[in-house]
């Protein structure tokens, strides 16, 4: 099965003295029914990366194939199969959320009865049907989110390019976001391409991540994999006797922490830690709890924001 979208050698070059380049040679292809995490400090080159997938930004050299479809060739067809949504877009502020909605719904070839029937339960699923009659620039920053992804899905695409769809949202909603994006995938077999700097929501609903840094591809694998190739566990120990003694046997072994109180949080590889508690043991260390955690996706994207 060919890929919904398969980008090749994509490059975005800023002239200068010396040349800058965005984007610089990725190659990335997002299948049908994935979730795709695209990740990155910023000025990795996320959002040039995106807007080059939208056509609102020309690419230097590459390719970008859309349901093995040239996008240079075939724009306009390709973009009524893909659609669009981010915390920092909106709508014109003096049209309502009805208004604004049957305007784009009319872009999709659809009247406003058509596009009426496919957005009010998208409306009522992300808890802004009442203010569907208010002008836009009366919401709040959560509930334009809610609208832009509104816009995003209520035309029903096959593919949808999210740029921080939670990051205006309370946790709650932005959990129920997330279960929404899930459905979609398992339910229709939408392909979505996900940005966010939450990496908890990245772990939960992308089947795979992407990580950029400087424009370049660094990392491509399930978000459990790229967790696990971090070697470094998180040993958090609320200490009732013997603080002094635990300091001293992580500072003697150039073991990172950090102390609040009478909790030490002590940064050390897997393979360290049974010796470590068994020093702490030896050294009659009596504690009130311990936890030991081990890396996630935050860890990994950490440390290759300082490389």
């Amino acid at each position: 099965m060919p890929a919904v979208l398969d980008v090749k050698n994509l490059k975005k070059i800023y002239p200068g003295n010396p040349p800058c380049a965005a984007v610089d040679g990725i190659s990335f292809s997002l299948n049908k029914g994935e979730i795709l995490g695209l990740l990155g400090p910023n000025g990795s080159g996320k959002t040039t990366t995106i807007q080059m997938l939208l056509g609102t930004l020309t690419l230097s050299s590459g390719s970008i194939l859309y349901f093995d479809q040239d996008f240079s060739l075939h724009r306009t067809d390709i973009l009524q199969h893909i659609s669009f949504a981010s915390t920092y877009t909106s709508l014109p502020s003096i049209l309502t959320i009805a208004e604004n909605l049957e305007v784009f719904g009319c872009l999709y070839g659809m009247n406003r009865k058509e596009s009426a029937k496919r957005f009010d339960p998208l409306l009522e699923r992300f808890g802004i049907y009442n203010k569907k009659h208010k002008r836009t620039g009366e919401l709040s920053a959560g509930q334009i989110t809610r609208l832009m992804l509104v816009k995003a899905f209520f035309i029903q695409p096959k593919l949808v390019l999210l740029d921080e769809p939670t990051a205006s949202l309370d946790p709650d909603i932005a959990r129920d976001i997330c279960s929404f994006l899930l459905e979609q995938r398992d339910k229709e077999g939408m392909s979505i391409l996900f940005c966010s700097h939450k990496m908890q929501e990245v772990m939960e609903i992308c089947d795979r991540a992407i990580f950029l840094k400087n424009g370049k591809i660094i990392a491509d694998d399930t978000p459990e994999k790229l967790a696990k190739s971090v070697s470094n566990f998180r040993i958090t120990i609320v200490v009732t006797t013997g603080l002094e003694r635990v300091i001293q046997a992580a500072m003697s072994r150039q073991f990172p922490c950090k102390i609040d109180h009478k909790t030490i949080e002590i940064v050390i590889s897997e393979e360290k830690i049974p010796a470590f508690l068994n020093e702490l043991s030896k050294q009659e260390v009596i504690y009130a709890n311990i936890r030991i955690e081990e890396p996630s996706l935050e860890d990994f994207f950490l440390q290759i924001a300082r490389t």
